[in-house]
């Protein structure tokens, strides 16, 4: 019992530095590659309303850390700090004419390759959810899936997006972080095309 403990430590320590050697990698190349990309996106941002184009927030990460996210402004400079879930509840949509289009597109996440190169974020994860979501942190917390870095994707996210409760999202990152694998990272990059793709889930 002791060896298949330890051996099974030893397999995820390895893969976690795999996977953080990639995620580095990955994001060095794709922010290097696509800055003409984010430069466009950036000046679209500051032509189709008034305020910055990168918009910071305070996000929940690695064992309960907090730290700063960011994301191509989508909303009104004024919009509430809500998930997107709460706005969705209370009917609000401060939503900028290409902030819909970045947000069905996920452009606006392209930012976060800076996260990843920082070493707060993964590319793979359960999205990191804001401070005053409280239900999700401590449910999280109570199933172990505040154990790995937030990610850029997740399986919640290709299992549903934004359609999915609360409830059933931190399931599947209870699921994921059980399960973390690096056969499992690729299935849900996959899906994670196929779902921007489609811009399924997501509103």
């Amino acid at each position: 019992m002791v060896t298949m403990q330890r051996v099974y430590r030893e397999h995820r320590l390895h893969y976690q530095l795999l996977k953080d050697v990639l995620d580095f990698m990955m994001a060095l190349v794709l922010f290097i590659v696509l800055i003409p990309l984010q430069l466009a996106i950036a000046l679209l941002v500051l032509l189709d309303s008034p305020g910055a184009a990168i918009y910071c927030q305070q996000r929940i990460g690695l064992r309960g850390r907090e730290f700063t996210i960011y994301k191509f402004r989508t909303m009104q400079v004024d919009a509430p700090c809500l998930s997107t879930e709460e706005m969705q509840r209370i009917g609000d949509d401060p939503s900028t004419r290409l902030g819909r289009i970045l947000r069905k597109t996920s452009l606006d996440e392209l930012p976060q390759l800076w996260n990843i190169l920082k070493g707060e974020m993964s590319f793979i994860g359960p999205r990191p959810a804001l401070p005053s979501q409280y239900v999700v942190n401590s449910r999280r917390f109570q199933l172990g899936a505040d154990t790995v870095k937030p990610g850029l994707t997740g399986l919640a996210q290709v299992m549903g997006r934004d359609q999915l409760d609360d409830e059933t999202k931190v399931q599947y990152d209870a699921e994921y972080c059980a399960q973390r694998s690096l056969l499992q990272d690729i299935k849900i990059v996959l899906l994670t095309i196929k779902v921007v793709i489609s811009a399924r889930g997501n509103y």
